[in-house]
């Protein structure tokens, strides 16, 4: 088992998004990804969803990027309210390990945290010291792109 602080620099590179700060909440179930905008499309007869979402320090750089939609589901957030929200399945990397997750898409804007790793995608593989944070350290961005 690998363990995590409280909170992790993580990557999600089927999306190209090289480094994202993450909240790692055990009492949430699920995963999420705060996106500016998202869009509908069918590629290939099957449904996806196209995002936007911004990162860095000022907010500075825009990410576009685009997934096959995996499911549909209602979610209640930490306010108590409920909604049907779009989940995808990409590979997260975070302190040297990847594995596929399910992330909801959801705007998390005026959160600290951009992403929250929920249970789902913590189990079986970390554990998470609370009394910890940024335990693996900021990953290094690819070669061409901004941090």
């Amino acid at each position: 088992m690998i363990e995590l602080g409280w909170r992790e620099w993580v990557a999600l590179p089927d999306l190209d998004i090289p480094r994202l700060r993450a909240k790692i909440d055990t009492g949430a179930r699920t995963s999420a990804l705060h996106v500016d905008r998202q869009w509908r499309f069918i590629e290939a007869g099957a449904p996806w969803v196209g995002f936007t979402l911004t990162t860095g320090k000022a907010r500075r750089r825009t990410i576009e990027s685009q997934a096959a939609i995996f499911d549909e589901r209602a979610v209640t957030d930490s306010g108590g309210r409920r909604g049907v929200r779009v989940f995808i399945q990409t590979r997260l990397a975070v302190a040297g390990a990847q594995r596929l997750i399910e992330i909801n898409l959801s705007d998390r804007f005026g959160m600290r945290f951009p992403m929250l790793l929920g249970r789902t995608g913590l189990e079986g593989m970390f554990t998470v010291d609370p009394s910890c944070s940024f335990v693996h350290g900021r990953p290094a961005p690819r070669l061409g792109q901004l941090s």
